[in-house]
């Protein structure tokens, strides 16, 4: 088996639970790139909020990519160079929008450079978002959204259990024509039905002539599920859900600190340092 490309999710999977790089980590990533084994994020996150990892871990030539908003996105990490869109038009928001109201949900909205709330009562988890992802936020009344603005993905936000209820509230048909991932039990992230970290993935290795048996994906939640089916070797972190480790071929040790399960992986199954 040959490893060419890794792609590894970063909440909980690449970053430890103080939420920072491990020094091993960073160390095994650069010797892994120098071996010529292509590391790519694959998160949630815009690139506003991956950017300070991707230059600790060097990841910023022209030959390196990062893909965000958990698959809608493609980018070239050096340019920004968008490679693949997958978005939500501004309709597809409005009724995003109307849904999140008669389910009893908050809703937010992302494009590459904002968030936008028409919750004049800010959920904390808006903020805290806004935060982690260093985009700023942008309250708007739904009628004051441009119409030609597109977004990268909606998100319901709510305290897990007041989310689980609106869950169970979204009529079938929106689940055939978006694509739903629960990225945190406060997070429950709406996507256009061709996004997904699996579809990002696949189209990223295609365009690089990297075949799927030569993919690797790490993971630990439920919007990594796709990337996972679609990578050659799947591995799933110690710390992650039972539906991932189901479907992993190995289960690698946790991202807690000392444990630092992506260096392990990328050690034991991509490369062998000192080779």
């Amino acid at each position: 088996m040959s490893i060419k490309l890794v792609a590894v999710d970063m909440d909980g999977t690449l970053l430890n639970e103080n939420n920072i790089l491990s020094p091993r980590t960073i160390k095994v990533v650069k010797a892994a790139k120098k071996h010529g084994v292509k590391i790519v994020l694959c998160t949630g996150r815009p690139l506003t909020g991956v950017t300070p990892f991707l230059k600790t871990l060097g990841l910023t030539e022209a030959s390196d990519y990062v893909i965000t908003f958990n698959g809608a996105l493609v980018q070239n990490t050096a340019t920004g160079e968008i490679l693949v869109r997958h978005t939500l038009s501004h309709n597809q928001y409005l009724e995003l929008e109307t849904l999140a109201r008669q389910i009893g949900s908050h809703l937010h909205a992302e494009d590459d450079q904002f968030i936008y709330t028409a919750n004049r009562n800010l959920s904390p988890y808006t903020v805290s978002e806004s935060a982690l992802v260093n985009m700023p936020i942008r309250f708007r009344h739904v009628d004051e959204i441009d119409p030609d603005k597109v977004f990268s993905k909606v998100m319901l936000i709510d305290e897990p259990a007041i989310l689980a209820e609106a869950k169970m509230k979204i009529p079938a048909e929106f689940f055939k024509r978006y694509q739903f991932v629960q990225s945190e039990a406060y997070f429950l992230e709406v996507l256009n039905k061709n996004a997904g970290k699996g579809n990002g993935l696949r189209d990223l290795a295609d365009a690089l002539n990297i075949d799927q048996t030569e993919v690797m994906a790490i993971g630990d939640q439920g919007n990594d599920l796709s990337m996972l089916e679609y990578a050659g070797f799947p591995v799933a972190m110690e710390n992650a859900i039972p539906e991932l480790k189901k479907i992993a071929k190995v289960v690698t040790k946790s991202n807690r600190e000392g444990q630092d399960g992506v260096a392990h992986a990328i050690e034991t199954y991509a490369f062998t340092p000192n080779a």
